[in-house]
């Protein structure tokens, strides 16, 4: 272990060999003088949290429409949480909890106003013209279209934290430059071009910390907004391996406790389980591996921070049971089906003229290129929160869907 900024004087943390080091960090699109105070991933975090990006998170849909109810989870509440995961996972594999925290805050800046609906609707809009993916659209965000610096467009963030960003969820590209899943982005080729991701390795351990968090996060909190919305409920558990084991085991210690405390007590207890199996997991993978660097992790050929096998099948069947009574249940369905509509709407809207749209995304719009007119309208949409949304079609077309 060595001290995480060793020689420049930012203060002693335990930092393993394959962890990455800020102090060597492979710096910025754009040269700036490093802080006195703050380490680059420190830095990251930092304007990240200040953004713009990151306070429409507030009123962006997770699950449920962010007007429905202050007690749901909007992406800003989750990704909160997912930050204090992958702050906790880093913590335990000794790496640099600031950039997992940064990469953890930053990966859900591309989603658009009612969450994976929107997403659909506009990638169907854009079919044309190389599609829309949130992942590629939170890298337009940071490199682009945050405007708060006299010097550079975007945050102009590290590349630790943009590589985490684009790859958090794995390699994009086979070693020919092959997407893995499909082509890859425009916008991720485009800015790999000017400053290398390594589009065909893996993450640094902090983003994949990141990653696993996000799953932990929402596998866990949307059965918690599914149950204050009475679309799912403790019993239906019952039969879910997972968190009807838990639920077994609470209710065996405390049968008299209310249905409120009992899903307290499940949550924390599967968020527990997940996170230590993470740590035991990802330990065995490190001392298998033995990777001495970073670059030996992103060079492993496989998801070091990962679940056990035992615990993937159980979260497959929690994902599995979700979908089929959360995020496909009819209710759902019809206030999604209502918030496509909207967003292709305004889509059609703006892209039929763009002098519907406010100052300072209109100007030459109408005189633009098709395909430089439609990324534009769908850089404005993408960023707009559900309520914004919701306004602008009332704006502009005399019936808008009820989305309560």
């Amino acid at each position: 272990m060595t001290s995480e900024l060793g020689d420049i004087g930012f203060g002693y943390r335990p930092r393993a060999a394959y962890a990455c080091d800020p102090a060597r960090s492979r710096g910025r699109l754009f040269d700036e003088a490093e802080s006195p105070t703050r380490t680059p991933f420190q830095r990251d975090r930092d304007r990240i949290i200040h953004s713009t990006a990151f306070r429409r998170l507030k009123h962006k849909t997770q699950v449920f429409v962010a007007h429905e109810g202050d007690h749901y989870r909007t992406r800003l509440t989750h990704t909160i949480e997912v930050a204090q995961i992958a702050r906790a996972l880093a913590r335990a594999l000794c790496v640099d909890e600031d950039l997992a925290e940064a990469v953890a805050l930053v990966h859900d800046f591309g989603h658009t106003p009612f969450g994976h609906t929107g997403e659909d609707a506009l990638n169907e809009k854009m079919t044309l013209w190389g599609g829309f993916d949130h992942n590629a659209q939170s890298l337009r965000v940071v490199t682009r279209l945050e405007r708060r610096y006299a010097e550079f467009d975007g945050l102009n963030l590290t590349w630790e934290t943009l590589e985490g960003l684009v790859k958090h969820n794995g390699p994009l590209t086979d070693a020919a430059g092959r997407g893995l899943k499909g082509p890859v982005p425009r916008a991720i080729l485009d800015y790999s071009e000017l400053h290398d991701l390594e589009l065909s390795r893996y993450a640094s351990i902090e983003a994949q910390c990141a990653a696993i968090a996000d799953d932990i996060a929402y596998n866990t909190h949307d059965i918690d907004d599914g149950i204050r919305s009475g679309l799912i409920s403790l019993d239906m558990l019952e039969a879910v391996g997972l968190p009807g084991s838990i639920l077994k085991g609470v209710r065996e210690r405390y049968p008299a406790l209310d249905a409120v405390r009992t899903g307290h007590e499940l949550m924390r207890r599967q968020i527990t389980m997940m996170v230590e199996d993470v740590i035991v997991t990802a330990k065995t993978n490190l001392a298998r591996l033995s990777p001495g660097s970073p670059d030996a992790v992103r060079g492993a050929g496989e998801t070091v921070v990962r679940f056990s096998d035992e615990m993937a099948l159980a979260e497959k069947e929690l994902k599995t049971f979700l979908y089929a009574r959360l995020y496909r249940h009819p209710e759902v369905m019809r206030v999604r089906a209502d918030a496509e509509q909207i967003v292709k709407d305004l889509f059609d809207a703006y892209f039929a003229d763009p002098r519907a749209m406010p100052d300072g995304w209109r100007e030459g719009l109408d005189r633009a290129e098709a395909r430089i007119k439609a990324r534009d309208v769908a850089d404005f949409i993408a960023g707009m929160t559900d309520t914004y949304a919701l306004k602008e079609h009332r704006r502009l077309f005399d019936r808008t869907p009820d989305l309560s």
